[in-house]
């Protein structure tokens, strides 16, 4: 051959080899980087509703942990990181949630998931969030999608529907000696769940609802559920739905004269169904998963619900504490600790292994936070409130509350037989 052909064909081999020798170098680095961690930040994502029916929900949640964050942020972040939380609105619509989730993994690049908002939405996106395997901490739900089977990259944080409601209907049962219970339900995931759990926790009496009824996520079509419920004659009704269609439901059976003992699962949104009903929502029971922050009880007894008050006062001073910022707030508290016992080479194993270490750690909310190799969710305990001149009060004396029942009962029934 002759050398100056030679030497054209090195050059030719030369330029097609050193792009793809570059390439392969470059595949190499990022195969060694952990999306969403650099030298100085951790990027996290969330999907929530941030317009919408179910708005409150979706704000004060991400507002809470946006309190826990930027504070730890200004105290240096974590092992020198600060982080990013990137949000997404989805309007509590489950293929808007499937969209910001592919968002977020794919362009975005965020390290985990974090404080979704709701059943229907977050189980539209679980086989993303598996196939990718990345993990998503704190859901705004008690869903049993998220806790059976066990899956390793979702971390529970909250205690579930099926402790709510079997919370519940103990204490209807046993304490307040009712036996008639309804149920009525969002017809989605969400709602089917709470469903489920009544009828769980009603068996063990040798019991079952007498009557159920249901609405469309996103309307507020209570009139058939209602009819159905009322005509059953329920001496109780266990809701599971949103602030805006159970509200619609409580009002509207008052003013028809049915007045069962109403309760209302953690997701509904407490603070603003108290807003909405005001004082026609007295006795209204909602089972929580935090203990109320506006209580003196626990601003004087729990150390965790008056750090949450003093930091969310800081950082959002036109908004009133609240169960949902709160509980946004400890999302974030234990995304922080998990963070922390990753250790500084940070990565979605180390990370899910640092949860798993998390024993008996007080959040200085009454109950310590635990998890384990197949148990992923942290906290069990389930609280009670009861709606109170427009307000909420811790419920714990069963006693007097079933004397304050008796007493109304006595004032609305009919008037004593005379005699004459």
């Amino acid at each position: 051959m002759h050398p100056l052909i030679f030497k054209a064909a090195l050059c030719l081999v030369a330029l097609i080899l050193t792009p793809a020798c570059g390439l392969d170098r470059e595949q190499e680095q990022n195969a060694n980087e952990v999306p969403g961690v650099t030298e100085d930040t951790i990027r996290v994502g969330s999907s929530l509703a941030l317009s919408g029916h179910a708005s409150f929900l979706g704000t004060q949640t991400l507002q809470g942990a946006q309190a826990y964050i930027k504070h730890i942020n200004e105290q240096g972040g974590v092992h020198g990181r600060q982080i990013e939380l990137i949000s997404y609105d989805d309007a509590y619509d489950p293929a808007r949630c499937l969209a910001n989730t592919q968002k977020l993994i794919v362009e975005d690049q965020v390290f985990s998931l974090f404080s979704y908002v709701g059943t229907p939405t977050t189980v539209k996106a679980l086989p993303l969030i598996e196939e990718a395997e990345i993990p998503l901490l704190g859901i705004f739900t008690g869903a049993s999608d998220f806790r059976e089977p066990f899956n390793r990259n979702i971390i529970n944080i909250r205690a579930s529907y099926y402790q709510e409601t079997e919370a519940a209907v103990t204490h209807f049962v046993e304490e307040l000696g009712l036996d008639e219970i309804a149920v009525f339900y969002q017809y989605d995931a969400y709602g089917l769940d709470g469903l489920r759990g009544t009828e769980l926790a009603l068996k063990e009496y040798d019991l079952a609802p007498v009557a159920t009824g249901s609405y469309t996520r996103g309307t507020l079509d209570i009139e058939d559920g209602l009819q159905s419920i009322m005509e059953s004659g329920a001496e109780a009704v266990v809701m599971v739905g949103t602030y805006d269609a159970c509200s619609r439901f409580i009002q509207t059976a008052r003013e028809r004269g049915f007045e069962p003992l109403f309760h209302n699962v953690s997701f509904v949104g407490a603070e603003e169904m108290a807003r909405i009903l005001g004082p026609a929502g007295d006795g209204v029971i909602i089972t929580q998963v935090v203990p109320p922050p506006d209580s003196l009880v626990s601003q004087a007894l729990l150390w965790g619900v008056q750090e949450f008050v003093d930091l969310y006062c800081r950082y959002f001073p036109e908004e009133d504490p609240n169960m949902v910022a709160l509980e946004g707030f400890i999302n974030a508290k234990v995304l922080v600790e998990g963070l922390k016992r990753a250790g500084s080479d940070l990565n979605r194993e180390s990370f899910i292994q640092g949860i798993k270490t998390i024993q008996d750690f007080s959040l200085g909310i009454a109950n310590t936070l635990n998890f384990g190799p197949k148990d992923h969710q942290g906290l069990t305990r389930v609280y009670f409130t009861v709606l109170k001149d427009g307000k909420l009060e811790l419920l714990t004396d069963w006693d007097k509350f079933k004397q304050d029942i008796e007493t109304k009962d006595k004032k609305s029934g009919p008037c004593p037989d005379s005699g004459t």
